[in-house]
């Protein structure tokens, strides 16, 4: 492996979690991390690693040492070293891994860390939607009205619920922040107001369950805060309901 210079240090405080970009992607992710453990092991003791096949993550992995000592001597150590002919950019992970801390702290931490990383997760892609939303209008002005009246093709995931730019765009569903009520739909005609009590009620917060007269197959539930929706969320969302199995969708309510 040869070394390659690498002028700037860490930006990111010391951790026990190390992020490693620039990293090849074409390389399987199975002989990816392999790679990566065998190097990294030889610094301390490596309890996790992630790298995923995603388009977005591609080329990039997370080493989760068991103390920040050993990150440190790694990040010195292995800095613009090549892997697979790329010199590797480390740096400390801006925050905490899911292993660090289910090591380091108990299951109520645990669970709320795992609530935190997931409402960041979901803003961020907000974010993203919101912004596609934004560049489209700017699109849309700067053609002027005879590119909004081309009908457009459907893009997934661009959160048009038009195929005409002119009609504007709106973030979808899946992507809306985090708030403290829930949509839940596909519910099936036998649940009321306490079979959904009986689910949506064992998380932290619940306020309550209400159903829409004129609507079957929906209701809103409400917690006292994000973290109760969160938690309600993830572990509700796809469940398969009633005799015949509905599968339920539960998202944010849309503010």
């Amino acid at each position: 492996m040869a070394a390659v210079v690498v002028s700037n240090g860490p930006s990111n405080p010391p951790s026990s979690t190390i992020y490693v970009k620039n990293l090849e992607e074409r390389i399987k992710v199975d002989q990816l991390k392999e790679a990566l453990t065998e190097i990294f092991s030889e610094y301390g003791n490596v309890i996790d690693l992630v790298a995923k096949t995603n388009l977005k993550a591609k080329g990039q992995a997370f080493v989760v040492f068991d103390e920040p000592q050993a990150a440190e001597r790694a990040i010195k150590e292995i800095q613009g070293f090549e892997l697979f002919d790329k010199p590797m950019v480390l740096d400390y992970a801006k925050s905490k891994s899911d292993a660090t801390v289910e090591r380091e702290g108990n299951a109520d931490e645990f669970e709320a860390h795992k609530r935190r990383r997931l409402a960041e997760k979901e803003r961020k892609q907000a974010n993203e939607a919101a912004e596609a939303q934004k560049k489209l209008k700017r699109s849309v002005a700067a053609n002027g009205p005879e590119a909004a009246a081309r009908p457009a093709k459907a893009s997934r995931g661009a959160g048009l619920k038009s195929s005409n730019p002119a009609a504007g765009a709106v973030v979808p569903e899946e992507y809306l922040p985090p708030n403290k009520i829930l949509f839940v739909q596909n519910l099936p005609e036998s649940y009321d107001v306490d079979g959904l009590t009986s689910i949506f009620g064992r998380f932290e917060g619940f306020r309550e369950v209400r159903l829409v007269p004129s609507r079957k197959g929906i209701a809103f539930v409400e917690y006292e805060a994000e973290a109760g929706a969160i938690s309600a969320k993830e572990s509700t969302a796809g469940m398969a309901l009633g005799e015949e199995g509905k599968v339920i969708k539960v998202v944010y309510q849309r503010k």
